[in-house]
C-alpha cells in the first residue's frame, strides 16, 4: 500500500508543480558544507615473512611463507591465528557492500532447495530403506520398513508414514541415529562406508574420527539396537560382509593412510581377528568387495606397477586366496559372479598394447584348463564406449557413450557362452528410455541381486538429477525422485495406482515412444538451452565445451560468463544442474564446462595426455576455452569468470597465471595451489595416485613439470590479477569428489559400483590444508598490482557446512554475490 500511495503523491506532484521557492537568505558567515570522501577501501593484510630455502634436483628455492604449515610449532600456529583472524575481517569488510544482495540470494536459493526430506527408499528383500531428515537435527536418521505393511501408504516422500495397528506399533524402525553417533565423536558425524548384512541383521559402518584422523568400524545389531563388542577397529577404509552375515572382512590402513591389511572376524567370536593379506612394501595398497550376489569376496592388491585380483570363497574366507587376475601396470578392474561365470570388466593393456577404454571378459568360475583363460564378450566398437555396467540375477545393464551422447541398455542374463566376441546387436539389447542432454548416469545402490528393477541416477545441465527404477523387462520406467524447478517443489512419482491429485504419489510408468519429451522428464530445456562445442587447443585438439543460458537473457557479446573446470584423475567434470546456478543464469550469465585433458568421459590417453609432465595440455585446454568464448562473442570481453573446485583450482590458478587479462574474477573451492612444496614435502599424507596424477618429485623430469605448472610458483610480478575468492577450512579431512549441493540418494552406501570398488578408494583428491591457500593469496598481493577493485579474498569455512544444507547455501550466496559484484560492476 506503501508504494501505492508513492506512486499517486508523485503522480499528483507532476500535474500540480508548486512555483519554485526562491533560496533561502544567507548570512555573511554561511560556510557550505565540505562533501564528505568516500571512505577508503579496506587494507588487505600482511603476515610475516620469514624466508625458508629448498633444495632438491640442484635447484634452491625460497618460500617466505612456509611457516604456515609448521602445524607443531606453537609460535607459527598462534601467527597463523591471527592473520586468519586478519583475512576473516577483510573478506567481510570488501564483501559488506553485497549484505544486502547475499540474503537476497540467499533467500532465492533457500527456496529452491529439494523439500523432500528423505532418500527414496530402496527395497532390498523384504525391507525397504531410507535416509530422513528430523526437524532440528544437523545429521540424518538411517531407517527401515517392512516393504509388506500397509504396503498403500508406502512414499518415496514420506516413507515413514503409516502405523501398523495390528502390533500397535510404528512401521519405521530406526537404525542407526547419525546426531547420536556425532556425539560419540566429538559432534561431528561423517560416514564413510555403511553395509547391511544380508541377513539384514547387522549394519557396519565407519565413523570419521577426528580427533585421530581416521575412521573407526563399528558394528550395530539390529534387532535389538546395540553396538556389537567385536570387530571394531581404527583407520579401517573398506569392508565386506561373508558367511551370510556372520563374518565381515575389512581393510585397515597404516598410518600412512594405505591400506594394507585385510582381516576377518566373526561376529560373537571371542578368537582374535584372522589376518587374511597383507602388502608389506610402502607402494602396494590393497582393497576388498563383495560380488553381488554376496557368494564371494574379491581382494585386489596393487601398485604403479602392477594389479591382482583374488578371490574369496565367502561362505569360507579362511579357504584362502585364489588368484584369478593379474596384469602389468596399474589398471582398473572390477569382478562380478553369475551362475557359475566370473566377468571382469576392466582397462588393463591387451596383450601388451595399452587400451583407451573399458572392456568386457568372461570365464568359468572352475576352468578346466590349469590356466584361466579369459574370453572377450563384445566385439570392440569404437564409435560405441561401455562407461560402466550393472548386474542383476537376470539382466546385464551398459552404460554406453557415443561421442558425446550417453545411452543404457539391458541384456538378457545368462548370455551364451563359448562363442566368443559377438557385437552387441546379436545379444538383442533393450535400450532404455533417457533425456537429452544426459551428462552421466550412475547405478544406484542395487543391492537386491534378484530384482528385475533397477535405479540408476540421470543427470543433465538443464534438467535437475532424476533418480529413476528401471524394469528391465519391459523398459519402462518411474522417476522416483526429481526436484521440480518449475515449482519451486519436489516431483514425486510412486505409490500403488492411487491418483496423484489424492496421494501425492503416482505410479505411471513412462511412455517410452515419447521418452525425450522434456515434460516427462522435468527438463528446463525450454527456459536454458545447452549447446556443445569442440574448441581447438594450442595444439589442434578439440576441447570439448558445454555451454548453459536463459534463453530470454542471451544477448551476443553483453553475458558475463563463469567457466568451469578439474581436469584431473581422470574424473568426468561435473555438468549436473545446480540450483544455485539459476542465480546467475537469471540474471543474463553463461554457464561453461571445458573438459580439458587430464579427465574423465574421453578415454584413458585424454586423461594420460592431462597428467603428470602433460598437466600443460590442461590448462592450454582451459585457457583456449576461455579465448573461445570472448572470440564468438558467447561471453563479453571482461566479463569472464573462472571456478574450480580441488584440483580444478590449480587448473583455473594457473590459467590465470598464464593470461590474468582473460578473467575479471574467478572463485577456488578447496584449492590445490602449492605441488611444489605439498608433493616434495607433504604434510598429509599422499597416495600413488597423487603422484600418478602430479608426478613424483624424485623424478627431475616429473620434478621440473610441477615446478612450471606450479600457481604458487608462477604468480607474474606487476601484473594486475582478476578479483579471487578463495574458500578453504582448517579441516583436513579426505575431500570426495561429490556434489555437496545436492541430497544424497543412497540409503545405504554400498561397495559394489565400480567407481568405488576396484583398486580405487573412494576417495580420489587430495588432502587440504588451509595453508595452501593462504599462502597463495598471500603471495598474490605481494607480488601483483594492488587494486582494491580486483580483491584476492580469502573465505574460511568450517566443517559443518558440508553437512548443513544451509550453511552450503550462505556460502553459495557470498560465491555469488563476490562474482556479480566484480563481475558486473
Amino acid at each position: 500500500m506503501r508504494h501505492l500511495l508513492a506512486t499517486l503523491r508523485r503522480h499528483h506532484r507532476r500535474i500540480r508543480r508548486p512555483p519554485t521557492p526562491a533560496p533561502p537568505h544567507r548570512s555573511a558567515h554561511y560556510k557550505p558544507q565540505k562533501t564528505q570522501p568516500p571512505p577508503s577501501p579496506p587494507t588487505p593484510p600482511k603476515p610475516p615473512q620469514k624466508q625458508t630455502s629448498f633444495t632438491l634436483h640442484h635447484h634452491t628455492w625460497w618460500d617466505p611463507y612456509s611457516w604456515m604449515s609448521s602445524l607443531n610449532d606453537k609460535v607459527a600456529m598462534r601467527h597463523m591465528d591471527v592473520y586468519m583472524e586478519q583475512e576473516e575481517k577483510y573478506t567481510e569488510a570488501v564483501m559488506s557492500d553485497t549484505d544486502r544482495l547475499q540474503s537476497k540470494l540467499q533467500s532465492e536459493m533457500a527456496s529452491r532447495m529439494a523439500s523432500h526430506l528423505s532418500t527414496p527408499p530402496l527395497r532390498w528383500g523384504p525391507w525397504l530403506y531410507y535416509r530422513r531428515a528430523e526437524e532440528g537435527k544437523q545429521y540424518p536418521v538411517l531407517c527401515r520398513r517392512l516393504a509388506s505393511l500397509n504396503e498403500e501408504f508406502i512414499s518415496h516422500k514420506n516413507p515413514s508414514a503409516g502405523f501398523d495397528f495390528t502390533s500397535g506399533k510404528r512401521i519405521e524402525q530406526k537404525l542407526l541415529d547419525y546426531n547420536q553417533e556425532a556425539e560419540r565423536f566429538g559432534g561431528y558425524g561423517y560416514e564413510e562406508l555403511s553395509e547391511v548384512s544380508p541377513d539384514h541383521r547387522y549394519l557396519a559402518y565407519t565413523m570419521y574420527d577426528k580427533d585421530n584422523d581416521y575412521f573407526k568400524l563399528s558394528v550395530r545389531d539390529l534387532n535389538f539396537g546395540s553396538l556389537c563388542s567385536k570387530p571394531q577397529a581404527d583407520r579401517v577404509s573398506n569392508l565386506a560382509w561373508a558367511k551370510d552375515g556372520q563374518g565381515l572382512l575389512y581393510v585397515v590402513t597404516d598410518h600412512n593412510k594405505r591400506p594394507y591389511r585385510i582381516y576377518f572376524s566373526m561376529l560373537g567370536s571371542s578368537e582374535e581377528d584372522k589376518l587374511l593379506l597383507e602388502a608389506p612394501e610402502e607402494n602396494v595398497y590393497v582393497n576388498i568387495r563383495h560380488t553381488k550376489d554376496f557368494r564371494f569376496v574379491t581382494a585386489y592388491m596393487f601398485s604403479t606397477t602392477f594389479s591382482k585380483v583374488f578371490l574369496i570363497n565367502a561362505a569360507d574366507p579362511l579357504s584362502g586366496l585364489k588368484p584369478v587376475w593379474e596384469c602389468e601396470a596399474q589398471a582398473h578392474c572390477i569382478i562380478e559372479h553369475h551362475q557359475g561365470y566370473l566377468y571382469l570388466f576392466t582397462d588393463a593393456a591387451r596383450e601388451g598394447q595399452p587400451v583407451d577404454h573399458h572392456y568386457l571378459l568372461c570365464s568359468p568360475l572352475h576352468p578346466s584348463m590349469s590356466t584361466r583363460k579369459w574370453e572377450n564378450v563384445l566385439v570392440d566398437d569404437p564409435e560405441l564406449v561401455i562407461e560402466d555396467v550393472d548386474f542383476s540375477d537376470s539382466h546385464l545393464v551398459l552404460v554406453l557413450r557415443e561421442d558425446r551422447k550417453f545411452r543404457l541398455c539391458s541384456l538378457p542374463l545368462p548370455l551364451q557362452s563359448g562363442k566368443g566376441a559377438v557385437h552387441l546387436k546379436e545379444l538383442n539389447p533393450h535400450f532404455l528410455p533417457l533425456p537429452n542432454h544426459v551428462t552421466q548416469i550412475l547405478p544406484g545402490p542395487n543391492y537386491d541381486f534378484y530384482s528385475s528393477t533397477m535405479r540408476f541416477t540421470i543427470s543433465s545441465p538443464v534438467m535437475p538429477d532424476a533418480v529413476v527404477d528401471y524394469e528391465l523387462t519391459n523398459g519402462k520406467f518411474n522417476i522416483i525422485q526429481q526436484q521440480n524447478m518449475l515449482h519451486e517443489r519436489t516431483r514425486v512419482l510412486y505409490g500403488s495406482g492411487f491418483p496423484a491429485s489424492s496421494t501425492g504419489n503416482s505410479s505411471i510408468p513412462m511412455n517410452v515412444n515419447n521418452y525425450e519429451d522434456g515434460n516427462l522428464w522435468n527438463s528446463l530445456s525450454d527456459f536454458y538451452a545447452c549447446e556443445n562445442y569442440d574448441v581447438p587447443s594450442y595444439d589442434g585438439v578439440l576441447v570439448p565445451l558445454t555451454i548453459i543460458y536463459s534463453r530470454k537473457r542471451k544477448k551476443e557479446s553483453q553475458n558475463p560468463g563463469l567457466l568451469h573446470g578439474h581436469g584431473a584423475y581422470g574424473e568426468l567434470l561435473d555438468k549436473r544442474w545446480r540450483s544455485e546456478l539459476k542465480s546467475l543464469l537469471d540474471r543474463g550469465w553463461v554457464v561453461a564446462y571445458a573438459d580439458v585433458r587430464g579427465g574423465g568421459g574421453r578415454g584413458k590417453k585424454w586423461h594420460q595426455d592431462g597428467r603428470c609432465t602433460k598437466k600443460h595440455n590442461s590448462i592450454n585446454d582451459y585457457v583456449s576455452c576461455a579465448k573461445f568464448l570472448i572470440e564468438r562473442d558467447i561471453v563479453q570481453e571482461n566479463k569472464l569468470a573462472g571456478w574450480g573446485y580441488s584440483a580444478g583450482g590449480l587448473l583455473v590458478a594457473s590459467a590465470i597465471n598464464c593470461r590474468p587479462d582473460l578473467f575479471r574474477a574467478a572463485v577456488l573451492k578447496v584449492p590445490f595451489l602449492d605441488p611444489s612444496n605439498t608433493l616434495v614435502y607433504p604434510i598429509l599424507p599422499l597416495t600413488p595416485a597423487d603422484y600418478e596424477e602430479f608426478g613424483y618429485p624424485g623424478d627431475v623430469e616429473d620434478f621440473e613439470a610441477i615446478r612450471n605448472f606450479c600457481p604458487y610458483n608462477n604468480i607474474q610480478k606487476d601484473i594486475l590479477y582478476p578479483a579471487v575468492l578463495v574458500s578453504s577450512s582448517f579441516n583436513t579431512r579426505p575431500y570426495a569428489l561429490t556434489n555437496h549441493h545436492q541430497p544424497p540418494s543412497t540409503p545405504i552406501s554400498g561397495n559394489h559400483h565400480r567407481r568405488s570398488g576396484g583398486v580405487f578408494s573412494n576417495t580420489k583428491d587430495l588432502r587440504f590444508g588451509v595453508w595452501e591457500a593462504a599462502k597463495w593469496v598471500a603471495r598474490v598481493r605481494e607480488r601483483t598490482i594492488y587494486d582494491p577493485k580486483h580483491p584476492v579474498l580469502l573465505n574460511l569455512t568450517v566443517d559443518i557446512v558440508e553437512e548443513n544444507r544451509y550453511l552450503q547455501c550462505k556460502e553459495s550466496a557470498l560465491e555469488t554475490a563476490f562474482l556479480l559484484q566484480m563481475v558486473d560492476s
